[in-house]
């Protein structure tokens, strides 16, 4: 997150400003001239704060420690701020009751670190004329998961797939936002791209 640098003392060019002193008092509108005089009789810097004001709103501080509390702010929300991926979870038509529910687990865990999940059934040789198993377990996952997830994407056929796309529902606590402060420093994007169905139970 890029911070914008403002105008300080000798590159703040307009007549006159609105001065606030070091502690938060307002001086008034003075000549930039003498403004600038007064921050460097404190040892300070004039540092415009409000540019678009009119007159402009400059402040007396130390600008190093200004830049430097404003790029430690913008860091923490970087660091805070979740990138949505969109992470796949792979099944078959015949898959067990066991294999289901590990895969459905996984959903769970990607929608609750705030991803979207791209659920696919995959039909091999003579599992394409009976597609309305893969639409089953589709609507199976979405139950499953409604308490945490709306679907985005509704259920289609892509070749010899069926996918949908569910996303968090908009308000869901994700886990980060559950987590502690010394759990902050986590990486919250999750492991793995993909859950790939393991076949067993399953029709080879």
């Amino acid at each position: 997150m890029a911070i914008q640098t403002p105008r300080i003392n000798r590159r703040i060019r307009i007549p006159q400003v609105r001065v606030v002193d070091a502690d938060g008092s307002q001086v008034g509108i003075l000549p930039t001239s003498e403004a600038l005089a007064l921050a460097e009789e404190r040892g300070l810097d004039l540092v415009e704060v409000s540019p678009k004001a009119r007159p402009p709103v400059c402040k007396i501080m130390d600008y190093g420690k200004y830049m430097y509390e404003a790029n430690k702010r913008a860091k923490e929300a970087k660091k805070r701020q979740h990138v949505t991926h969109l992470k796949e979870v792979k099944m078959r038509p015949k898959i067990e009751k066991h294999d289901y529910d590990f895969k459905i687990r996984h959903a769970r865990e990607f929608l609750e670190e705030g991803d979207k999940v791209k659920i696919t059934v995959i039909f091999r040789g003579r599992e394409l004329a009976h597609k309305e198993r893969g639409r089953v377990i589709m609507e199976r996952a979405i139950e499953d998961l409604s308490d945490i997830a709306n679907v985005e994407v509704s259920i289609r056929s892509e070749g010899r797939a069926m996918v949908m796309v569910i996303a968090p529902k908009p308000g869901h606590k994700t886990k980060e936002s559950r987590s502690t402060k010394d759990a902050e420093d986590k990486d919250a994007q999750g492991s793995g791209e993909e859950v790939q169905a393991d076949g067993e139970g399953q029709d080879s």
